[in-house]
């Protein structure tokens, strides 16, 4: 899974593009992936996160280590 949130799980939705004369053709929505470094200061180390851009700014409303916690209960490692 390329496109996928580790805090979020946001994954790609599926839909249609509709051409100037209404032709439907499938396309893809992805989300919006960084790669993000972030200093864990309890383990003493870096960890890197997959997240969307959304789920950068919930990193940084509710801290670095809730948003692990909530990761490792989704049962992602870390």
């Amino acid at each position: 899974m390329s496109a996928h949130c580790q805090l979020t799980g946001a994954k790609p939705v599926f839909g249609k593009k509709i051409s100037h004369s209404h032709r439907r053709t499938s396309r893809r929505f992805d989300p919006n992936i960084q790669n993000k470094r972030y200093w864990l200061p309890s383990e003493g180390r870096h960890v890197r996160l997959r997240l969307s851009a959304r789920a950068i700014k919930t990193v940084d409303a509710i801290g670095i280590e809730a948003a692990v916690a909530r990761i490792r209960a989704r049962g992602e490692r870390v």
